[in-house]
């Protein structure tokens, strides 16, 4: 039987891979996607999609508990953890079968298997039906990552887990590790900390959420320990102890090594890329810990062959992968194709309370050698903050004091990872402080506080 033969064949349907087979079908491209395990990828079904609805759970059951703040009753309170990983569940299938509604409405062929490439310009799917042969000129890899497991600290899904294990767990933990202290570990110790397990956190780096501005992640820390977690920074986990109904973890920090018991332990070091089965080596394709080596423009260095989103490295973001899937199919198309620049892609971590940040640090700022203007606003002198009842957070914005030129934006509070697309839009549009200065927020929101912070930066704030 003869290969099928496409304009661009996406290896990969998640967030990078899906967006890009859909743009190169608005531009009449035959496309074809190949997937192994579910539509829309880790993120629709086991990343970003599924953690926040647990978390909006857990955020919910926040506010129920605080319901004498707002003049309310409420008895009894308590929550059904399997019904709420059930709720996470349907909404991972709802969107995740979206995603074959919008590839049937574009025309986009649908290969479900393991793919490889045996050669330019081929792919090879073994399917259940045996092995499928299709040919292109164009082939996107957009294989995404998993997580990255350490010697030792393997997860097992019992006593530890991955992210996976964390979104259908077999019990509630009543004494949790997670160890690590970015996005992941920090999103699922907030999640099972409100639902009231006995929540330790581990970071190797010096302060958790590590890339984060040194202040917001200061102020992170305040409220995480304020809620009842443990914070262990500059700790490493050197070894998991597994016995029956517990876990003995062996904490080395400040040079000497503690033990101490959990029942529970979510493992949340980090992902690795997945590269393993595709031919890349025999390719020519250069892979750098597990990532694939590419250019600006995605392209990997073998002649028609793009790689996006996690396989393609940092930062390792769903609307990462997305923009630079639009990117790649555009390129291929003949398009003016824009390239992604990771300095203006916002980070969202959706913890409470939340973080967001966009640009560089202030730390990063004056390493690069700018001259700086920093300016702050915290969410008590904001009185929507205080109508809400959440006047607990801060604004922070960084300008080049010599242009005027936004250069970083960083947040921590109450639904900051809403309002962070203001700054990115600015940094788009090489928005300088004079631009926000006379822009008018509406009022009363939490966009204010946006504003107050630029004027901060120049000394003009109003309302602090």
């Amino acid at each position: 039987m003869a290969a099928q033969s496409y304009d661009v064949i996406v290896i990969g349907a998640g967030p990078g891979g899906y967006v890009a087979a859909i743009r190169a079908a608005q531009l009449g491209l035959k496309t074809c996607v190949v997937e192994r395990e579910h539509l829309g990828g880790i993120c629709l079904n086991w990343g970003c999609i599924p953690t926040k609805a647990l978390l909006r759970s857990s955020e919910v059951f926040h506010l129920m508990e605080r319901a004498k703040d707002f003049g309310l009753k409420a008895e009894n309170i308590g929550y059904d953890l399997d019904a709420v990983v059930k709720r996470s569940r349907g909404v991972a299938k709802q969107l995740s079968s979206g995603i074959g509604h919008l590839m049937k409405k574009n025309k986009i062929d649908v290969v479900m298997g393991e793919a490889s490439i045996p050669a330019k310009g081929k792919v090879s799917v073994k399917t259940d039906k045996g092995t499928q042969d299709l040919t292109a000129k164009n082939i996107v890899l957009a294989t995404g990552a998993r997580a990255r497991e350490l010697p030792g600290l393997e997860a097992d899904g019992d006593q530890v887990w991955t992210y996976k294990h964390a979104l259908q767990p077999v019990r509630m933990p009543k004494k949790l590790l997670v160890i690590g202290s970015g996005a992941i570990g920090i999103e699922f110790a907030s999640f099972y900390n409100t639902l009231g397990a006995d929540t330790t956190v581990v970071e190797v780096m010096d302060r958790v959420l590590p890339v984060e501005d040194a202040e917001i992640s200061a102020f992170a820390k305040k409220a995480f320990v304020k809620q009842g977690m443990k914070i262990m920074e500059k700790a490493m986990v050197k070894q998991l102890d597994r016995g029956k109904g517990k876990v003995t973890a062996h904490i080395e920090v400040g040079g000497k090594v503690e033990k101490q018991e959990f029942d529970t332990v979510i493992s949340a070091v980090g992902i690795v890329g997945n590269v393993e089965g595709l031919g890349l080596e025999e390719l020519g394709v250069k892979v750098d810990r597990t990532h694939v080596i590419t250019d600006e423009f995605c392209r990997t260095g073998v002649d028609g062959l793009y790689a996006i989103g996690d396989i393609a490295g940092a930062p390792w973001l769903a609307h990462k992968a997305s923009h630079e899937g639009v990117m790649v199919a555009e390129l291929i198309a003949g398009k003016h194709a824009h390239p992604v620049k990771p300095e203006s892609i916002a980070g969202c971590t959706y913890c409470q309370p939340q973080v967001a940040s966009v640009g560089y640090t202030e730390a990063k700022a004056k390493e690069l050698g700018y001259d700086i203007k920093v300016g702050r606003f915290p969410f008590i002198g904001n009185g929507k903050a205080i109508a809400l009842g959440e006047a607990e957070g801060m604004v922070k914005t960084i300008f080049d004091a010599k242009t005027g030129e936004l250069l970083g934006a960083h947040m921590v509070g109450a639904e900051v990872t809403e309002m962070i697309q203001g700054y990115v839009v600015g940094r788009q549009l090489e928005t300088t402080e004079e631009d926000l200065m006379n822009t008018v927020f509406p009022h009363p929101t939490l966009s204010e506080m946006m504003h107050e912070s630029v004027l901060d930066a120049y000394d003009r704030v109003i309302h602090m």
